[in-house]
C-alpha cells in the first residue's frame, strides 16, 4: 500500500501550496452534472475529487469513481459517510474517525467494521482526525453520527481536539461544518489548529465564495473542500481554484 496521496498533501503542506478538492456526492449528480464537474476540473486546476456522503446507496459511488478515473487525472479521494463506502477504484480513503464527538461508533467502532474492507481492498489509508464546527444548522451528518458539533466561538476547544488527533497519530485534520451549513468554519477556527499542530488542514462546510476559500487558506487551510454551492453554480469552480491557488503565492512571501 503506497502513501502517494498522503505523501503529496504533506509535501505540498510544507511548501505552503494550498490545494482545492471538489466533493461529489454521488446521490446527489447525475451522467450530466458528473461530466461537467470532471471536464471542468481538468480545465481549471482542481487537485482532488472526494467523493462520499451520508447516504450513498446502490452503485453510485463505484460508477462516480470510474467515470472520474476514466475522465480526469485528479487524485480521486473517499470521503466516507459509511463503512460500506470503500473501493479499490480510488487513489485514497480518508480513514475518519470523528474525534469531536463522543459517540463511540464514530470514533472507533464503525472503523473496527471497516478495517478488514479497506485493508483488502488495498486502497491508501489516511487516517483523518474528523472535527465538527457548528456551521449554524442542523446537518446529516450530525444526525447520522448523533453528536454535538464544538461551537463555533470555541476555537481552543478545536485546537485541543486536534492535538490530541496528531497525538493519537491522526495524519490529516478534517474541520467540517457540514453539508447545509449556512456559515463556513471562522478563520480564528483555523488559525488556532493551525498555530497548535503540525497536520495538514482540510476545511469543509460552508464555503460559497472565492473570498472566503481566500480566507481560510490565509488563516492555514492547507485543503479548501467545495461541494454544496459547485452542485448549484459549477462555474464557481473556475473562480474558487484560483482564489485557492492564489493564497499559495502569498503563503510563499
Amino acid at each position: 500500500m503506497q502513501n502517494t496521496v498522503y505523501h503529496k498533501i504533506a509535501e505540498d503542506r510544507k511548501k505552503g501550496l494550498k490545494k482545492f478538492a471538489v466533493l461529489i456526492d454521488p446521490d446527489e449528480v447525475d451522467a450530466k452534472a458528473l461530466k461537467q464537474l470532471a471536464e471542468m476540473g481538468n480545465e481549471n486546476n482542481v487537485d482532488y475529487f472526494f467523493v462520499g456522503g451520508s447516504l450513498v446507496i446502490g452503485d453510485y459511488l463505484e460508477n462516480t469513481i470510474k467515470y472520474l478515473k476514466q475522465h480526469s487525472n485528479i487524485p480521486v479521494v473517499i470521503f466516507p459517510g459509511s463503512i460500506q463506502q470503500v473501493s479499490p477504484s480510488a487513489d485514497a480513503l480518508l480513514f475518519l474517525s470523528l474525534i469531536s464527538g463522543r459517540n463511540p461508533e464514530f470514533l472507533i467502532g464503525n472503523q473496527v467494521l471497516a478495517a478488514p474492507y479497506v485493508k483488502k481492498s488495498g486502497i491508501e489509508a489516511i487516517s483523518t482526525g474528523y472535527i465538527l464546527i457548528d456551521g449554524g444548522a442542523p446537518t446529516t451528518v450530525s444526525y447520522i453520527s448523533n453528536t454535538t458539533p464544538i461551537p463555533a466561538d470555541k476555537p481552543e476547544i478545536a485546537a485541543c481536539t486536534a492535538m490530541a488527533g496528531e497525538l493519537l497519530g491522526m495524519k490529516l485534520i478534517y474541520m467540517d461544518a457540514g453539508s447545509g451549513a449556512k456559515r463556513a468554519i471562522p478563520t480564528d477556527v483555523i488559525a488556532a489548529v493551525h498555530k497548535n499542530t503540525d497536520l495538514p488542514i482540510i476545511i469543509g462546510g460552508g464555503i460559497k465564495t472565492p473570498e472566503k476559500a481566500y480566507e481560510n487558506c490565509c488563516a492555514g487551510a492547507d485543503i479548501i473542500v467545495v461541494g454544496n454551492a459547485i452542485e448549484k453554480d459549477p462555474s464557481l469552480i473556475r473562480e474558487i481554484s484560483f482564489a485557492i491557488h492564489s493564497a499559495s503565492v502569498e503563503s510563499s512571501r
